[in-house]
């Protein structure tokens, strides 16, 4: 047996059930072989007992009620016992150890996709909805289990229990046997069929939950938007449209589920008409006994419901097979940006950071930045100005390789940061950014996550270097306070500190500051610029702020216009060249005055 595991395939050969049953064997079930071999033995017991008990139907009516032998009652009576305990035990065991093969299959599933969605970039998160890449975690991994536990369950389950029980069937009576089986290959057309489209229908269901999944998430997460403009009605409506096209597939799915059940009855009263016919004939004619028969039908009865399980089987394991595609199509998806085979550990940097005419596009029409470069000493602050959509928060987001640039370079210390490792580049950064992310957890575990295995004390002296002691203090809960998702409980100026803490906390020789006092009002930024000004002392910053007030101190300024470097140079020098810079300057200061002269004439 090979231990590599199945190479990626083309989209097509992903679809078949040859592939998909082959990779869930080497990713899935495998690891768990052990336990499967003890569960198949639970089965073989089962099986066993249920081809025992049809056989017991001949001493039953031969001996006890036909030749009317009283001692044989207590015998037969205990060994029905004795069969039916020994049936029950084995069931319970082998539906254990199958539940325990499929949970932990989720569980490893579960944390193997999330490891890798993790290492994906940015434009990954972008293309695929947060919705969508939930229901992989959870449909689609939940239909897989299905296929895999259920799939094995009864396969192995129902099939060794026919094997017994035509076994029986066979002993009694062949000839009856032989002409009792018309009923099979008539069967196993449809079935055939019922699972393609089972496959089809199912993958077609899985989308539309994601999407579901996807108008939920954004519905809730936008609640505020949503009842302040009144369209709770419009947003009602969209759900309506997908849980209805949810419904019609899922109807779908029942139809083509359960039409295999009007099948396999009309060919199973069709075999035991044959049986009745043909074998009642037999016992008239006294060339078998009423007991011989008896067994027999009573085994063809038993080996009808796994007949019909097995029939049904198929269509369960297609819309397994359905969720497993997806799933492995997602996992075939490999980062843009990785490391190199030869990348190397930066270590700790002093700083320095440079661009050398850098080319960048989201997209292949339009370009974010064109032949820029920039040279960022070590241990100092850079200003990053211009208008709206210029190109300096694309500029922040190629520091850390959130993206590849299309041209040019981007070093650190003299490296291309192309040649270094991720961990090691990622590790020299720290990010405070206008899109606050804050986790529903503890104010501390918020903090440390900017370094871990923090203790209580460094969160702490984080917190009151960023101007956040004195308000978490006054918590509920104080550090141990929970903040909510995305940080709702605290206002706008508080989840700005404690971003800003986690940054301090980090320590990292590289600080990017995008917008990072934007949520807070000016009595606020006056008491957290001072924590920032502390946070940048030694370390290479690179700013963008939306009040150029706090950044005129920077020691070198850049205005990007259209992804280009138009000016550069300290504030008084661009002030006095009367460019681009001045007018911005000039056009912010007027505005600032206006609201501080309105607020005085409202006062």
């Amino acid at each position: 047996m090979s231990d590599q595991a199945p190479k990626p395939q083309t989209a097509e050969s992903v679809s078949s059930t040859r592939y998909l049953v082959g990779r869930l064997w080497h990713d899935a079930i495998r690891n768990y072989i052990g336990w499967v071999v003890l569960a198949v033995l639970c089965m073989s017991v089962m099986a066993g007992t249920n081809a025992f008990s049809a056989y017991l139907m001949k001493p039953i009516v031969d001996d006890v009620f036909v030749a009317k032998n009283e001692a044989m009652l207590w015998p037969v009576g205990l060994l029905v016992i004795g069969t039916f305990m020994i049936k029950g035990f084995a069931n319970y065991s082998q539906s254990m150890l199958m539940n325990h093969v499929g949970l932990r299959i989720i569980a490893d599933t579960q944390n193997r996709l999330f490891t890798h969605l993790a290492h994906m970039n940015l434009n990954f998160f972008h293309r695929n909805p947060t919705g969508t890449l939930i229901s992989r975690f959870t449909l689609d991994i939940h239909q897989m289990k299905v296929a895999v536990s259920n799939g094995l369950t009864g396969f192995g389950k129902d099939l060794l229990s026919l094997i017994g029980l035509i076994g029986v069937m066979f002993y009694q009576d062949w000839q009856l046997a032989f002409a009792s089986f018309f009923a099979f290959p008539v069967a196993i057309y449809p079935i055939v069929r019922i699972g393609r489209r089972m496959r089809k229908v199912t993958a077609n269901t899985q989308v539309e939950l994601g999407l579901f999944t996807t108008v939920l998430t954004q519905t809730f997460q936008g609640i505020r938007v949503v009842k302040a403009y009144g369209m709770q009605a419009y947003e009602a409506s969209r759900i309506a449209d997908v849980v209805e096209r949810i419904y019609k597939l899922n109807m779908k799915a029942a139809r083509t589920r359960e039409i295999s059940r009007p099948i396999m009855e009309t060919l199973g009263g069709g075999a035991i008409f044959v049986v009745i016919v043909y074998g009642g004939s037999r016992v008239i004619a006294e060339t078998t006994t009423a007991g011989a028969f008896f067994s027999f039908l009573t085994a063809l009865l038993m080996a009808y419901e796994p007949m019909k399980r097995l029939a049904g089987l198929n269509a369960s394991m297609q819309q397994g097979l359905a969720g497993a595609e997806r799933l492995y199509q997602l996992l075939d998806q490999q980062p843009e940006i990785t490391d190199k085979p030869n990348a190397r550990d930066l270590g700790k940097v002093f700083g320095a950071v440079s661009f050398d005419d850098v080319t960048f596009a989201y997209s292949d029409e339009v370009k974010a930045l064109s032949n820029v470069s920039i040279s960022i000493p070590a241990g100092k602050t850079v200003a990053l100005v211009g208008p709206s959509g210029a190109g300096k928060s694309t500029i922040l987001n190629l520091i850390p390789r959130f993206y590849d640039v299309d041209a040019g370079s981007i070093s650190i210390d003299s490296t291309d940061i192309r040649d270094a490792t991720l961990d090691s580049l990622f590790g020299n950064i720290a990010l405070v950014s206008q899109e606050i992310m804050l986790f529903d957890d503890t104010v501390s575990a918020n903090i440390a996550y900017g370094k871990g295995g923090a203790s209580q004390d460094e969160v702490e002296h984080a917190a009151r270097h960023a101007a956040a002691h004195d308000f978490i203090t006054e918590l509920p809960d104080g550090y141990d306070t929970i903040v909510g998702e995305q940080g709702f409980k605290l206002s706008g100026g508080q989840r700005q500190r404690l971003a800003i803490a986690r940054a301090m906390l980090k320590d990292a020789p590289v600080l990017l500051l995008d917008e990072a006092t934007s949520a807070l009002d000016t009595e606020s930024e006056r008491h957290i610029q001072a924590a920032l000004y502390e946070l940048m002392e030694g370390r290479t910053t690179v700013v963008i702020a939306h009040r150029l007030s706090t950044i005129i101190d920077a020691d070198l300024i850049y205005v990007i216009d259209q992804g280009r470097i138009v000016e550069q140079g300290a504030h008084g020098e661009l002030l006095a060249r009367g460019g681009l810079y001045k007018k911005l300057y000039e056009l912010q200061f007027n505005d600032e005055l206006a609201a501080e002269l309105a607020v005085v004439s409202q006062g």
